[in-house]
């Protein structure tokens, strides 16, 4: 399985949330290139020394979303994507680029040598607070095919968080993840209902059960309920890695090492 190869287990893999300050031309964005550059190192640094799996780097501070993503924002991920690997030259690395811009996080990935990307509406329509998601697998795929990134794994978000899914309520989140599967993606990530808010141990175990790609959780895992979630392939995790449980804050080193050290503890 190529999610083993990636990062050398099967299970309970920890991935850690690197949110990059706003990017120029951002509503909240102040800072120069250098100091976002820097910040999003010395986070790399926090984690890699703490022993952590895997790193995702999202521009999470660019709010609000939008579908429009200019060419100053592939052009700033790319610069501090390949900061990061830099920093962590072994270490697996994704990107996500928010909203929805599948194309670019694949386009950035192949030029910062990263090894996955997070992906929104891969499969299925759904109601975002952006707007209207629509389903991007085809043509993402091809697009992964023209440009020679089919190394890049694609891990994909199903009945994604901050959204509305009444438009597929007659479609369960087992029948999204065998859709995800069938359409030829890495693996599939459930959520709770926003940034930070647990995902439903019940589905993560619904979910394995229903596709043979990799289960990942994406929201609200933390040293407390760790245990509920050791079936699932991946845990990304970021809100509970910052000071005071917040996802726009900064890295807390003893956060992430008192949680690496009761998750190795726990694989044992």
């Amino acid at each position: 399985m190529k999610f083993v190869g990636l990062f050398g287990r099967l299970k309970s893999v920890v991935i850690g949330m690197i949110h990059v300050k706003a990017l120029p031309g951002a509503p909240l964005g102040c800072m120069k290139m250098s100091q976002i550059i820097e910040e999003a190192c010395t986070e790399a640094s926090i984690y890699h020394d703490a022993g952590i799996d895997g790193l995702i780097i999202e521009n999470m501070h660019d709010i609000p979303y939008s579908f429009s993503v200019g060419a100053e924002v592939s052009a700033c991920m790319t610069a501090v994507c390949t900061a990061v690997r830099g920093v962590c030259p072994v270490l697996p690395l994704g990107v996500q680029i928010l909203s929805s811009a599948n194309k670019q996080a694949l386009a950035v990935a192949l030029a910062s040598g990263l090894d996955f990307i997070r992906a929104e509406g891969f499969v299925f329509s759904h109601v975002a607070d952006e707007g209207l998601l629509n389903a991007c697998a085809g043509d993402l795929l091809r697009y992964r095919k023209q440009i020679g990134a089919e190394h890049v794994q694609i891990f994909t978000d199903i009945k994604k968080k901050h959204s509305s899914h009444a438009l597929t309520l007659d479609v369960s989140v087992e029948e999204t993840a065998r859709a995800a599967e069938f359409f030829l993606s890495d693996g599939v990530i459930i959520t709770g209902a926003s940034t930070g808010v647990q995902a439903d141990p019940q589905e993560l175990r619904d979910v394995s059960q229903s596709v043979k790609i990799p289960v990942l959780v994406g929201s609200g895992v933390t040293y407390d309920n760790v245990e509920r979630y050791l079936d699932a392939n991946g845990l990304i995790i970021g809100s509970h890695f910052k000071r005071g449980g917040h996802w726009a804050k900064t890295v807390d080193s003893e956060q992430v090492t008192r949680f690496m050290g009761k998750i190795r503890e726990l694989r044992k």
